[in-house]
């Protein structure tokens, strides 16, 4: 007899709580988040929707991605923020949009912006979104750059 099979990913769990929400768990580290309906569709916007999470984790994954290829390649990438805008379609209900800014540290030079800016439109989170959503990816650098 074979032995079921162990999970191959991050295992987490969502269980329902009243009020329209659910609160996640972090398998590996037990860290939680408490999500909520948003406000237009029965919640009271006290909490992240579940739709308000992919919007964060879009910004979370580019900023942590491009912190990676600058520890890997040498960059010095200073502290880097990010916002991001979450448009609903009409129904039905999905998102269509999500707008990310990117505000990036200063003495960056051309070749390491350009760099950047590739990781972030790359990083996995962006590639897994479905291509019908637009993911326009602003970036606002605080001085000229750097020549090379």
């Amino acid at each position: 007899m074979s032995e079921p099979s162990q999970p191959t990913g991050v295992v987490m769990t969502v269980v329902s709580a009243p009020a329209f929400k659910t609160q996640l768990e972090h398998g590996p580290s037990g860290s939680r988040i408490i999500t909520e309906a948003p406000k237009d569709n029965g919640g009271t916007g006290a909490s992240f929707s579940p739709t308000d999470l992919l919007g964060a984790a879009l910004a979370s994954c580019a900023v942590t991605t491009m912190a990676l290829a600058a520890a890997r390649e040498g960059i010095p990438l200073g502290e880097t923020r990010a916002t991001v805008e979450k448009r609903m379609t009409p129904p039905p209900r999905r998102i269509g949009e999500l707008v990310l800014q990117l505000q990036m540290p200063a003495g960056l030079s051309r070749t390491q912006r350009t760099r950047m800016e590739e990781v972030a439109h790359g990083c996995p989170v962006a590639r897994s979104l479905h291509p019908e959503m637009k993911v326009p990816i602003t970036f606002t650098y605080p001085d000229e750059p750097r020549e090379g």
